[in-house]
């Protein structure tokens, strides 16, 4: 038994010193997660504490789950809970929807001069900021006189005050995020179509199968366990509210918050206000402990269905 445990070990060793440079590509990533998601940890005793900067994280008083209250008992719990999952629900679907199309149209297109300016162009929304992007929806609907009520003038339509009407916001959200994130996602996607072996198609194109046969039968089942890995992985930030985009397009508008306001903004909000690091500490590992308990289910509901697409 020891002998195959030594002789274990000498192999990853051998393995490590073969291959040096891959474990050094690996090396930023590790650190990545070890300063962002592993050192952080510790500070999680916030949440549990009446913090003072003065005394530091152990010398605080401990105040159990008094830091939960706030954010529990707050009248607008309950609104900002639904505002957060409803949110997280549509992009998720529509983001994923669009990337999957996007996808497919880039796998069918055939100039590659074509095909790149056109990736290229859909992915540059990603690496826009959300403060710039917040600027382009401000001049689109805010302001005395926004770009899109001229539009709908021209075209004999009534104009909108849409700064006032929070009912239309999840929508325009969702359309904001699927230009901003659709582009990116679909690669994903498409690298796994490009993994597709080439015999299936050919099979099926000798069989008489049409475009849309080969895309219904074989391309989109083949790509169903990737988009059930994203959407595994997105379902474990369902309670995180996108602060960036909500505050830097919705701001401070009060008139909004009944469909925009998620647990991110009001607890910045709230921290402005109070400056009570121990109370969003508390509501940060809520987030995070929610986050996990769906990844969980869902991963189990996926297993049940088709153990290849799940995660674990």
């Amino acid at each position: 038994m020891n002998y195959q445990l030594n002789a274990g070990k000498r192999s990853k060793w051998r393995h490590i010193v073969q291959n040096p440079f891959l474990y050094v590509m690996a090396v930023p990533g590790l650190l990545f997660f070890l300063v962002f998601s592993y050192l952080p940890i510790y500070g999680i005793m916030i949440a549990f504490k009446d913090y003072d900067f003065a005394k530091g994280i152990t010398g605080s008083d401990w105040v159990g789950f008094r830091n939960f209250d706030y954010f529990f008992t707050s009248d607008d719990f309950w609104i900002i809970l639904r505002n957060t999952l409803m949110l997280n629900v549509l992009f998720i679907v529509f983001t994923t929807a669009a990337a999957v199309l996007i996808a497919l149209m880039f796998n069918e297109i055939r100039n590659k001069y074509f095909k790149r300016i056109s990736q290229s162009l859909i992915f540059l929304p990603y690496f826009m900021s959300w403060i710039v992007i917040g600027m382009i929806v401000q001049s689109l609907f805010g302001g005395e006189e926004p770009m899109i009520n001229v539009w709908l003038h021209n075209i004999g339509m009534e104009p909108v005050n849409w700064m006032f009407e929070s009912k239309l916001w999840p929508y325009i959200l969702t359309v904001i995020r699927v230009w901003q994130g659709a582009g990116y996602l679909s690669i994903i996607f498409l690298a796994s179509i490009t993994g597709i072996p080439e015999d299936l198609y050919e099979a099926a194109r000798i069989d008489g199968a049409s475009k849309l046969q080969i895309v219904t039968r074989i391309t989109l089942p083949l790509l169903v366990p990737t988009i059930m890995i994203m959407t595994l992985l997105a379902v474990g930030k369902i309670f995180n509210g996108d602060f960036a985009m909500i505050y830097a397009i919705i701001g401070d508008n009060s008139m909004l918050y009944p469909t925009t306001d998620v647990i991110d903004t009001f607890v910045f909000r709230s921290m402005r206000q109070l400056h009570d690091f121990g109370m969003s500490s508390a509501v940060g590992l809520f987030q995070s402990i929610m986050g996990l308990i769906f990844v969980i289910a869902a991963n189990w509901v996926t297993r049940r269905v088709s153990k290849e697409s799940a995660l674990f």
